[in-house]
This record gives C-alpha cells, sequence and structure tokens, in this order.
C-alpha cells in the first residue's frame, strides 16, 4: 500500500507592482529623484490542503521592474513540482540549486538581477515554512537548531574568515538566555529610526514638522539624504539641528553620490552639525574606498549595505575594517540563507547591524531578520535600529507596527510579505486600475523604432 501523494508546488505566480511614489517625492534621493517604488511580486501556489502560499519579493523603484519580474519568470521550472514538505524542511536546497546552476550563474554570479530573482523565490520559501510551522519567521529563526541553521548557509568564498564550525559556536553561544530576550522583544519591540523626514525632494518646512514628529513619536535617529547640492545639504541639517536639538542623532545618506574624496570633504563640511553616520558614501563595490573614507572622517561612522550585493563582499568591508555600521537588505542578496552568514559575519567581526528598509515591504521582511539577530545571535539591541519609513504598509496583510519608536514584534505566521489582493489588483503594471486609467502605459505606434517589426 502506498502512502498519499506529497503536496507540491504547482504554480509561481508573478506580479510587476508598481506604486506611484514619486508624485509626492517619497523616497526621492541624490541618486534616485523621482522613485516610483515597486515590487516584482512571486507567490508560490501549493495543492496542499491548508492552502497557504509562500510570498516574496524584490524591490526596484520603477523602470526595469519588468526586467526583475522576468528574471524570476526564468527560475519557475527550478521550483514548480518540489514536494512542499521537503521544500520548507530545508530551504538550502533551492537556495543551493539555484544559486548552484551554472548557466545561471554566468548572469552573475551572485549579483544584479538574477540574484535578486533567486533572493525573492528563496525568501517566498521562508514565508511558506514559517506559515506551515504557524510562528511569524522571527521566531522560527530563533527556535532553530544551529546545526540546522548552519546547514542552511552556503560557505564558499567567506570560509577563509568564518567556516561552519565557528558559525555553530556562534549560534550557540547566542542562544542562552534566548527566551527572556523573546519576551523581552513582544514586550518592549525593536528599536526603530525613521528615514520619513529626510527625502531630498522635501522642502525645509516639511522635513522640520517631520523631524520634530518623529522627536516626539519616540525615534531616537533620523536620517537625511544629502549629495546633490551642499549648499543645500548643509540649510538642510541646519534646519534638523535646529529641529530636533543638540545630542539627537541624525543620519545622512548620500546614496553612493561621490568619489572617494569627494565623500571625505563633504562629510568633513557637514560634521559641524554632527552626523552620526554617513550612509553609502560612494559605490558599495568600492570596499577599499570606503575604508578611506571611515579612516578620514572619523568620528562619523560609515555605514552601507543595502546595495552590496553578496555576503563575499560584505566580507571584504569587515576585514578592510570599512564600515561602522553593516546594512543588511532583506531583498537584495539570496534570501534569508544568504543574510543568515551575513548576520554571522557581522557578529564575529561585533559590527552593529541596522538593517535597511527604506523601500516597499522591507519594513515588514527585515524586522525578522534583526529580531532573530537580538534574540538568537548577537543578543544586544545596543546601536542597532531598523529604518522605518511611513508609506506603503497599508498594502500589506501583516503591516508593521511602531509603538514609542520601537518595531512591534510580529506574531502572525509568515514573512510578513502577503500584499492585499486588492493592491495587487490596483497597482499592477500597466493593466491595474491605477496605471490604466490614471496613467496608461504609452502605446507604440508605427513611427515608434521600438515598435516590434519596425523598419530601420
Amino acid at each position: 500500500m502506498t502512502g498519499a501523494t506529497p503536496a507540491r508546488i504547482t504554480a509561481v505566480e508573478t506580479f510587476d507592482i508598481r506604486f506611484p511614489t514619486s508624485t509626492a517625492l517619497d523616497g526621492s534621493d541624490a541618486m534616485n529623484p523621482d522613485p516610483d517604488y515597486s515590487a516584482a511580486y512571486v507567490v508560490l501556489r501549493t495543492d496542499a490542503d491548508d492552502g497557504l502560499e509562500g510570498h516574496g519579493f524584490a524591490f526596484t523603484i520603477g523602470r526595469g521592474n519588468d526586467v526583475q519580474v522576468a528574471a524570476i519568470d526564468a527560475l519557475r521550472p527550478y521550483v514548480l513540482g518540489r514536494p512542499v514538505a521537503e521544500l520548507c524542511a530545508d530551504p538550502g536546497t533551492l537556495n543551493r540549486d539555484l544559486i548552484g546552476d551554472s548557466q545561471l550563474r554566468w548572469l552573475g554570479p551572485e549579483k544584479g538581477v538574477m540574484h535578486m530573482a533567486i533572493g525573492a523565490v528563496v525568501n517566498a520559501v521562508w514565508d511558506l515554512a514559517a506559515k506551515r510551522a504557524g510562528v511569524p519567521l522571527w521566531q522560527l529563526l530563533a527556535r532553530a537548531e544551529p546545526a540546522w541553521l548552519v546547514a542552511q548557509i552556503d560557505f564558499r568564498y567567506i570560509a577563509d574568515v568564518l567556516g561552519p564550525d565557528e558559525a555553530l559556536a556562534l549560534l550557540e553561544r547566542g542562544r542562552a538566555d534566548a527566551d527572556r530576550r523573546a519576551a523581552r522583544l513582544r514586550v518592549r519591540g525593536y528599536p526603530a529610526y525613521t528615514t520619513s523626514p529626510g527625502w531630498l525632494g522635501y522642502s525645509d518646512e516639511k522635513l522640520t514638522r517631520l523631524a520634530r514628529e518623529a522627536v516626539a513619536a519616540g525615534f531616537p535617529q533620523i536620517k537625511l539624504k544629502v549629495g546633490a547640492d551642499l549648499a543645500d545639504d548643509l540649510r538642510r541639517m541646519r534646519a534638523a539641528r535646529a529641529a530636533v536639538g543638540e545630542g539627537y542623532r541624525i543620519a545622512v545618506d548620500a546614496n553612493q553620490r561621490w568619489n572617494v574624496d569627494e565623500a571625505i570633504t563633504w562629510t568633513r563640511a557637514l560634521a559641524p552639525y554632527d552626523p552620526y553616520w554617513i550612509e553609502e558614501p560612494t559605490s558599495p563595490d568600492d570596499v577599499l574606498g570606503h575604508a578611506e573614507i571611515r579612516r578620514r572622517v572619523a568620528p562619523v561612522k560609515v555605514a552601507t549595505g543595502e546595495h552590496v550585493q553578496n555576503r563575499i563582499v560584505f566580507k571584504q568591508m569587515l576585514q578592510a575594517g570599512a564600515i561602522d555600521v553593516l546594512q543588511l537588505d532583506a531583498a537584495r542578496v539570496g534570501g534569508v540563507n544568504e543574510n543568515l552568514a551575513i548576520l554571522l559575519l557581522a557578529a564575529k567581526f561585533a559590527i552593529p547591524v541596522c538593517p535597511h528598509a527604506g523601500g516597499v515591504g522591507l519594513c515588514e521582511l527585515v524586522q525578522h531578520l534583526a529580531m532573530f539577530d537580538y534574540v538568537a545571535l548577537s543578543g544586544t539591541t545596543d546601536d542597532r535600529m531598523i529604518e522605518y519609513v511611513d508609506h506603503l504598509h497599508e498594502h500589506f496583510e501583516d503591516p508593521v507596527v511602531i509603538r514609542d519608536g520601537h518595531y512591534v514584534a510580529p506574531s502572525a505566521p509568515g514573512f510578513s510579505a502577503t500584499m492585499r489582493a486588492e493592491a495587487l489588483d490596483l497597482y499592477r503594471y500597466p493593466t491595474g486600475e491605477y496605471w490604466a486609467k490614471a496613467h496608461p502605459a504609452p502605446v507604440p505606434t508605427e513611427q515608434d523604432p521600438h515598435r516590434k517589426g519596425a523598419a530601420a
């Protein structure tokens, strides 16, 4: 007598979701003046009786989101038909299969659009696994056996700095008193800072009002975008400092705008207003450039990570003493598995992790990673905060909750990645109601040289 056929992944559905944040200049910075925050969104459907689905996404800022969706679509054959129970019991198998595919690797390796697509799919598997376990992802990770977590990590290219044995020791040490920290997390939450006052396109009046509101709401830090014009930056920093008072932390973020010497000169010019850190002062690939900037702008700290493409570059940043703050991103690298490696690297080097969350859904995701780190790895929130922005949360079924400047620990099962069905319908590009009626996509004409079949 044979057993029942195991439940399998039966569909990998993708959506190009774009929100019109450029209309109010939400998200604007020196490199991205008019972003439309977007999600290349994926849903893993199964034939299991429980009806649960896995949801994930890669974050983009508008144009090119279709390219990111196409990359996720290309992964469909690797996922369809996989047994659900096996996949959720060991997400690392899919992670290794996707990253290790010889032809997919040629498109990276382990960087860019394809790597982000892998991250979206892998994160969707973790969402499904946490839902099936009936717990939020942070709790699934915090309760997991250290040896199982180590088995989820690809140590290739980082083993010279961190190998499985040392990772296991870090995780076993991190479990000490984890239950007490989990209980405290549920009561107090995890510290947050907010970027909402500091978008570059905002007026000085709006910056000042939002900065004062942030202080009143209990946030211990705000962040301002800088890098387009030094005189404007000095004026805006002066306004922000007057609004929040002396001693209150103001971080600044250049979004990769500068060359190394320019970053040093600009940061020193801002120094009289006591910036806490300078974020992404130059290219995220320039490890030695970050190290030089850090050496020459101290005591201003250097933070980066949202565009660091994989664990290997993070390893080098840490080896070179290039950063004071590691800004892990939930949707830039190859999913939860790779972020576990990055968290462990940060723990080894005793560098605080302040996750990047300035994009649609990123607050929802990164809270789980930071909370796991606190409960079962680093054991501390000292000098650690999760970024918070105050828009687009209403489109998620389990949106973040902020209380007294802290993220409230999520309790719903999953990775908090599930968007509301009405949001998918309204903002699907270009056919969703918002884009079709309010901002229809351009229709190519016979004279359009990009039209298929047009004469040269």
